[in-house]
């Protein structure tokens, strides 16, 4: 079985995450989406919510499972059997971080690193861009799932300094 893993931290799920991990899950058997928790970080969404959300968002898909994981995503990947990272990549930018990550997991573990360029209409999208534009009250309602439009929306007016 061709198992593949899509990490991120996903706060929020964007159309562009949605999009590569909906081209990974024609390319591989199972694809897990690995929502990364990391106490030290400040996030928007809890863990929960995050995971939550991704599992609604991932829904159409019969061959994606979506799992929180703590440390190493190479630990992750040698405790689930997955021998493929997918990592989209937006710009020229990414590739030179994404690729001295990809080295760095292929050092520590028998994983290879597979680059999806993001489909064009998604390249610009980021979580930290949607979560700014929405903080200000613009409206990032195509650029993500109604129901994580709706979540962003109600977080920012519980705590607009969210």
């Amino acid at each position: 079985m061709r198992r593949a893993v899509c990490p991120g931290s996903f706060d929020p799920v964007t159309h562009g995450h949605l999009d590569v991990i909906g081209r990974a899950a024609r390319l591989f058997d199972e694809v897990v989406v690995a929502v990364g928790v990391n106490p030290s970080k400040n996030r928007l969404f809890t863990p929960d919510e995050r995971l939550a959300m991704l599992r609604r968002a991932c829904g159409e898909w019969d061959n994606v499972r979506v799992a929180g994981f703590t440390g190493l995503l190479t630990d992750f990947c040698a405790a689930e059997g997955v021998h493929a990272i997918v990592k989209g990549l937006r710009a020229v930018s990414d590739f030179d971080y994404e690729l001295q990550m990809a080295q760095m997991n292929a050092s520590l573990t028998d994983v290879e690193t597979v680059f999806m360029p993001t489909s064009p209409e998604w390249s610009f999208l980021a979580s930290s861009l949607v979560k700014e534009v929405a903080r200000f009250g613009g409206d990032v309602s195509g650029l993500v799932p109604d129901f994580v439009h709706d979540a962003l929306t109600s977080r920012f007016a519980e705590d607009p300094g969210a």
